[in-house]
């Protein structure tokens, strides 16, 4: 078996198949641990936070709530690495902070990655696969591709070419006194807008569709708080704008740029003549030549079409990790995605696809707990209140209890989307989930004789769903199997 990557996906599953047992090779381009972190984000500063002194103890599962940056690890010294390397100063870790934690990680847990070793090419050879590299060939069974969405992506606009992508960003100085028009309207051009404000004359945002805030949302994909002093600038006539507008026309000029755009909803055309642009487009995933082999996408080839979990539906044995497991979309409930393309979200989903392709591919299966009946609500409330996996990835991951002649078996954590679709013994699901007006309350999906059935429980002020309110729902609803 071999892992493609060496970034916090890479590690993650690495990590989780040799605590399985699962010999691999671990294979990465890039000289170091996580080097998309070398370079992103463009202004250093993390947006999704480690908190050090948090309501649980550092290094506890429940503290995973509050460390949305390190990776998942089984004993003290592998837990809460990130947080080690922060003073406590700043609530979100600076690219070395979180650099210094993976480096931590790889050296405490002893992960192998071979280096500079730059995959190149894919074929399928009298049932298991060559990965053609800089360093020689691999052959293995399953490949596991950590390899994020990483590569600059562009909409075919005309001429949007012309203009430097948020990786080409040029340092701060060489915007100072300067009319900006950034297109895009996400996370990394609220980044470079807010790093712009103190230097460039004017900012402009651009993009068809209104911004998405996360604290809107309720989502992680919106953009961030951090990121909103231009959001507020707007609003309150600061000088900057984000306007709603579809680029029709990008012109290079000898002083900068021309920029020809029709609003979304007036349709009225406008053209800017700026003195600087950048294109804040997004990225893709470097798929190479798993589509010639036949590996399905969707999103302008942005993304492998994957299953819930998160193998490719038209190449089996062919799994991704990392932030390209956001194109399994789950149940999208109210909307609201995953927190799947980043840490906080997909090192859950590494360590759920490890253990699910150790059993599915090499016989190799995690000890399954059994649960007594008179524990079994108390445990289930349990997870929904503080199980970091279901908070983290909410409406997606859930906590699984099968009932059958065996007794009532902890099956573990499971892709949500899957269990809802599968058939097989009686069962339950837990979940968190945030609906669309912001409420978050816990989730039941009971599958009894084939059909499963979806039960909300309320909310809670403080998030404590251990009441006496909750169990007597949830006792009547598993009182068939508490007996």
């Amino acid at each position: 078996m071999v892992v493609v990557g060496s970034g916090p996906g890479g590690l993650q599953t690495s990590y989780t198949l040799s605590r399985l047992g699962l010999p691999h090779a671990v294979i990465s381009a890039d000289p170091v641990p996580g080097g998309m972190f070398q370079r992103f984000p463009y202004f250093q500063r993390l947006i999704s936070w480690t908190k050090p002194y948090a309501p649980a103890e550092r290094g506890s599962r429940e503290y995973e709530w509050y460390d949305w940056n390190s990776l998942l690890g089984d004993e003290p010294g592998h837990q809460a690495t990130v947080a080690e390397f922060m003073d406590g100063s700043f609530y979100f870790p600076s690219r070395a902070e979180m650099q210094m934690g993976l480096n931590a990680f790889v050296a405490r847990a002893g992960i192998k990655v071979r280096y500079n070793c730059r995959w190149e090419s894919t074929a399928e050879q009298e049932g298991s696969f060559v990965l053609g590299t800089s360093e020689g060939e691999y052959r293995c069974k399953v490949i596991v591709f950590a390899i994020g969405t990483t590569t600059p992506w562009k909409p075919p606009n005309p001429g949007l070419e012309l203009v430097p992508h948020y990786a080409d960003t040029k340092p701060l100085n060489e915007y100072r006194n300067k009319e900006v028009f950034i297109v895009g309207k996400r996370n990394s051009g609220f980044e470079l807008a807010d790093a712009l404000l103190p230097v460039a004359r004017r900012i402009i945002l651009g993009s068809p569709s209104p911004a998405r805030i996360s604290v809107v949302e309720h989502a992680a994909v919106g953009a961030r708080a951090r990121y909103l002093q231009p959001y507020e600038d707007h609003v309150f006539g600061g000088g900057n704008v984000l306007l709603d507008v579809a680029i029709d026309l990008v012109e290079r000029l000898d002083s900068g740029y021309r920029i020809t755009a029709t609003g979304a909803k007036s349709k009225r055309t406008s053209v800017f003549e700026v003195d600087d642009a950048i294109a804040a487009t997004g990225f893709t995933t470097p798929m190479l030549d798993l589509p010639k082999m036949g590996v399905a996408v969707f999103s302008q080839g942005r993304l492998p079409a994957l299953t819930p979990f998160w193998e490719s539906v038209s190449v089996p044995r062919i799994y991704f990790a990392g932030s390209t497991t956001q194109a399994a979309t789950g149940l999208n409930k109210y909307g609201i995605p995953a927190n799947s393309a980043a840490v906080q979200g997909f090192r859950y989903n590494a360590r759920v696809m490890a253990e699910h392709i150790a059993a599915e591919h090499f016989g190799i299966r995690t000890g399954h707990r059994t649960v007594q009946a008179a524990d079994l609500v108390s445990h289930l409330l349990a997870e929904a209140t503080r199980a970091p996996e279901l908070w983290n990835q909410r409406s997606y991951l859930a906590r699984v209890v099968s009932f059958d002649e065996g007794g009532i078996i902890d099956e573990g954590i499971l892709p949500l989307a899957w269990f809802v679709d599968s058939s097989g013994s009686d069962a339950v699901a837990v979940s968190v989930e945030t609906d669309a007006s912001g409420d978050i309350h816990p989730a039941v999906y009971l599958r009894r004789s084939g059909r499963v059935e979806e039960h909300l429980l309320s909310s809670e002020a403080l998030h404590q769903f251990e009441t006496e309110d909750h169990r007597r729902k949830l006792e009547d609803l598993l009182r068939p199997y508490l007996t």
